[in-house]
């Protein structure tokens, strides 16, 4: 029997949110709204964002400590690496770029790490692949986790990127799976055989190509709290095909965003109930995931942010590694923090208005602290009323502490 037209059933009415509601559940699905859960600590927020982007920049500290620092305050950076590399909880893989991924999610890459084997080689070529294969995996079998100068050093002399056949190899078997980074060391990474650093139970390529798109569109929903189809593919590097297989099998809900003039989606636990609790203040790093995504970000909080570390000095227009500074859940300004001894210096500053002046002077403090240093300078502010605030804050924050 069929359905007519008329009795068919009606599709569910989509939600519609507002700019301030969407801000607020994304912010939420960051960690960066409520109570911090302290027992989970920074693996708790790993599994939250379901990826944490490395870099080698360190200004104040690197990336992957600064954000687990600004969604739980100021924990320990030592306590932050054994957090991430002890035990079996964590692997490095390409996600939104090189991340420190969740265990868990060791079997969602099976569909990246067989498009790799598909593919047969890297941008670099082997001489003999086979040979030099076995002979990395050989090594971890009988030493251990190795890096790759352990495993025979990883350049053939010249640029960075002229690697010698070793590097290649266990690259290669780092992409298609054979081999994991177990840890950072020194800045490098640490290999092991994925038999040894993947659980057993976690350990298959059982997941086809469509299940591993479909829990990666997932878990990016719940991380970004609402999305558009283009913030679901940029979370783990996805294309917008992929991500429009899987959509409708994820879980998530379309919604409408006023002012987004595109189709949305949203983690339905997030809409269950509208986001409570105190906004953290704190200095966001460039590559933190709730502003990882530039376009995103301009849509969400009417802010343009770029990292400038790779522009040529003359031309950067808020310095090096200017980080966003967020308060009462907007983005207010940008700091470009360096060390010089055991002062902070915030060689570059900007900020939208006097509102923006304490919640400027309480994140440097804090960061100031937290890195170990025990005073705050302000070098230059492109706004000279602004500046004297900033400095008369800081000096009454300073007396206050004393």
């Amino acid at each position: 029997m069929t359905t007519s037209p008329r009795t068919r059933p009606l599709p569910p009415p989509v939600t519609t949110l507002s700019r301030d509601e969407a801000r607020r559940l994304a912010l939420r699905a960051q960690g960066l709204v409520g109570a911090p859960d302290r027992r989970a600590g920074v693996r708790g927020v790993l599994r939250q964002l379901g990826a944490v982007q490395l870099d080698t920049i360190s200004v104040l500290a690197r990336s992957h400590e600064l954000v687990p620092y600004a969604r739980l305050g100021p924990v320990g950076r030592e306590a932050v690496e054994s957090a991430y590399w002890s035990g079996t909880h964590s692997f490095e893989y390409w996600s939104h770029a090189a991340c420190i991924l969740p265990i868990e999610e060791w079997p969602h890459f099976a569909f990246r790490r067989r498009a790799y084997r598909a593919k047969g080689y890297r941008w670099h070529t082997m001489e003999d692949s086979d040979r030099s294969c076995a002979a990395v995996l050989a090594r971890l079998t009988a030493d251990g986790p190795l890096t790759t100068s352990e495993l025979g050093g990883g350049r053939k002399g010249g640029e960075w990127w002229d690697w010698s056949e070793t590097k290649i190899a266990v690259e290669w078997l780092l992409d298609t799976g054979r081999v994991v980074c177990t840890e950072r060391r020194g800045w490098k990474r640490v290999y092991d055989l994925a038999e040894r650093a993947v659980p057993d139970a976690l350990l298959h390529d059982d997941l086809d190509d469509a299940e591993c798109l479909r829990r990666l569109v997932a878990q990016a929903g719940a991380a970004l709290g609402v999305a558009t189809r283009a913030d679901l593919a940029d979370y783990h590097r996805l294309k917008g095909d992929q991500v429009d297989a899987v959509i409708e099998g994820s879980g998530l809900v379309p919604v409408e965003v006023e002012g987004w003039g595109r189709p949305a989606w949203a983690d339905p636990a997030a809409l269950a109930a509208p986001p409570r609790g105190r906004h953290r203040t704190t200095l966001l790093s460039p590559f933190d995931s709730l502003i990882w995504d530039r376009a995103r970000t301009e849509r969400i909080f009417g802010f343009t942010h770029r990292l400038e570390a790779y522009v040529p000095r003359p031309r950067r227009v808020h310095g090096y590694f200017a980080m966003p500074l967020l308060s009462g859940g907007r983005l207010l300004g940008r700091a470009d923090p360096a060390r010089e001894g055991t002062t902070l210096i915030a060689r570059q500053v900007s900020m939208q208005g006097p509102k923006a002046v304490r919640p400027m002077a309480q994140a440097l403090r804090e960061a100031a602290t937290w890195a170990g240093c025990d005073a705050v300078r302000l070098e230059r502010c492109d706004d000279a009323e602004l500046a004297a605030a900033l400095r008369a804050e800081l000096t009454h924050m300073s007396e206050k502490s004393d």
